[in-house]
Order: C-alpha cells, then structure tokens, then sequence
C-alpha cells in the first residue's frame, strides 16, 4: 500500500460494557497501527463529530446482538494516509469525511465507498454528515415540506436543529424552534428563525394554541416525552410530525419517556388526518450522495451556516480523544449551540511523506 510515516500504535475509544452512561460504557485503548486491504484507506482522524445517538450506540441500542468490546462514535473526518493496491479514486494526503461506527479513533481504515472525499479538513464539513443528511432527508422524505407552511423544529439549537430550521426557511415555511436560553433565542433569530421559543420563559403549548390555531403542519421533533405530547396535539389537520429522536429519554435504561397516549393516539391522529413517522438516517443510504451534493452546494453559497461548537459554554476547549467524554457530558448539559466537534490533532499535520510498505 502506500502510505505515510506511521507511528506502530494509535487510541481509540472501545465500548467495554453496555450502559447509557457514556463514561461507564467506554475506555480509551491502544492497539497496533492497522493496515488497509486492497479496496481500503488509511485514514487519520482530525475532527469526530458528537452525537446524541453516541449513548444509544454505547447502549447497543442499534444492534441488540453486538457484545461489547466494539469501537464508539459515529462520524467523523481526517487526512488519507494510506491506501490500498486496488484503489484509484482517492489519494494519500486527500481529506475525506465518513460516517461509520467505531469513529472515535485516532485512525479508521475504510472501505472506499466510506470515504467521501472533501476539499478541505474543516470541521464545518462534518456537521453535513449524520446533523446535516437527517435534516434534510427526513424533511424532504418524511415531512414532504411545502413553500408557505408552518414548521415546528424542537431543540432548534442542536446540531441537527439548526439546519432544520435553515432549510424549512429556504424552502419558503415560517418556523417555529424551541431551545433552553437566551442566547440560543438569538443564535436561532440570526438563521432565520421566524418564532424561537425558549421553554424555561415560555409555556410552548400555550405559544402554539395562541399564536398557531390552525396547527403545525410539520413537526421536527427530536426531544420526546412531554415535548411529543405537545406537538402531536398541536398538529394541524394533515399534519406530519417526525420522530428524529426522544433525546430526553436516552439517558434512561429503557432509552425513551413514555408518553401519556396510550390507546388515544390512534384517533387523534386520525381526527386531524395527520401522521407520525420515525425517521432513521440509516434507512437512507441510497440518498446519501444527493443529499450530500445539495447540502455542499448550499454551504459553499452561503445560503446554509453550519455553527460548530468546540466547547463555547464547557469549561473547557473539547481537544483529542480524552475530551469526547466531555463533549458527550456538554451535549447533555443543554448549553451548547449548534454541532459539538472535537479536534483530535489540534496541531498542524506533518508534510507528506509517502512510502510503499
């Protein structure tokens, strides 16, 4: 293959036991350097981006049969430092961004079809990946979102939340974005955002009954529980709510807060003619390429803003593999706006200096 000066060890972060508490679940590990197979690449991992799904994957919420250990992290991006005799599409020295399980290391090796290649290594770049495609597909997809309709996006100021509400604003829809602070009620007025609602202040049912009779037409709901609760009850007459997630609920041990339905959903959804669909980004690989491509297109004109948090309101910069841990505990804390990235290799990457090996 070829590929650069190597150090014989890397890190990285294995899920070692079972459990919603991210610290509990996962330890830091050193293995052998890897090498990539004949239709593989050798990446070095600059930025990883974190996820309110990490707990889930540590929870072996995605797949019940997967014993621990396995890697933790979901996404990430980085510098291509080795390939192998087969591939002729990427480069060593090339940036590329991926989504796969096991992100959080200092090195993955990919198969090429992983490998998404980028322009540059910013993280601006990951928020496209998981926050980015969830946005934009389950939109499009689920909540076929109309010009001239009214949007609700819970927890707004997230790292999915904000590009919500940039594309239902670009598709020509008032939006409506609930978050927890002040300064999140003006990060969310600064992308367009036509009616923040900051819960701590306001009631959002009473919001929504007062200002919003007719409904909501779609709902981007990502939050859960009582939050759910309100917003199905809100919709309007053919209304779709998206399930993107129940974040309030992903620290317990069952993973979700009940809702006080029970049996009642079912007619009052069909009431309204409304609908509630769940939305898992992974049922969507097939549409990874033109979501990609448009979200691209629209970050390179300036119509769509990616705000990347590194620590903002921690107490600390979210800097290599130790300050994932922190940046999981940041998410949960509800202070960050827009997407948590931590920066593995703060530090400028060396010349290139390819070898065959």
């Amino acid at each position: 293959m070829a590929a650069r000066l190597l150090p014989k060890t890397f890190r990285r972060l294995m899920v070692t036991r079972l459990s919603p508490n991210f610290r509990e679940a996962v330890e830091m590990q050193t293995a052998p350097m890897e090498e990539p197979g004949p239709s593989e690449v050798l990446v070095k991992t600059r930025y990883v981006g974190i996820n309110a799904s990490d707990i889930n994957h540590s929870s072996g919420r995605y797949n019940p049969t997967q014993k621990p250990p396995f890697g933790a992290g979901l996404e990430g991006i980085g510098e291509i430092v080795g390939i192998g005799k087969d591939v002729n599409s990427l480069r060593v020295g090339q940036g590329v961004m991926y989504m796969t399980f096991g992100a959080f290391s200092e090195y993955s090796v990919l198969p090429v079809k992983y490998a998404m290649p980028i322009p540059d290594i910013r993280p601006e770049f990951l928020s496209l990946i998981i926050s980015g495609m969830t946005a934009d597909l389950s939109l499009r997809e689920v909540g076929r979102m109309k010009e001239g309709e009214t949007v609700l996006v819970t927890a707004a100021a997230g790292g999915t939340g904000q590009f919500a509400v940039q594309l239902a604003k670009l598709a020509g829809c008032h939006v409506i974005g609930t978050c927890s602070t002040q300064s999140k009620v003006e990060f969310l007025k600064s992308i367009g955002c036509d009616r923040p609602v900051n819960y701590t202040q306001e009631k959002l049912s009473d919001v929504l009954r007062k200002e919003y009779p007719k409904g909501l037409d779609v709902v981007y709901e990502t939050v859960g529980g009582e939050m759910f609760e309100t917003c199905v009850k809100a919709l309007a007459n053919r209304g779709r709510l998206i399930v993107i997630g129940y974040i309030s609920g992903y620290q317990s041990d069952v993973g979700f807060n009940p809702t006080g339905f029970g049996s009642t959903l079912a007619p009052r959804l069909l009431q309204k003619s409304a609908a509630v669909c769940g939305f898992l980004l992974f049922h969507y690989a097939d549409k990874y390429g033109e979501s990609l491509a448009r979200l691209g297109t629209l970050m390179a004109s300036g119509a769509l803003k990616a705000n990347m948090d590194n620590g903002k309101n921690h107490k600390r910069q979210l800097q290599g593999l130790e300050g994932i841990f922190d940046g999981v505990d940041y998410l949960y804390s509800r202070k960050s706006e827009g997407k948590i990235y931590i920066d593995l290799s703060p530090s400028p990457h060396p010349a290139a200096t390819a070898a065959k090996l």
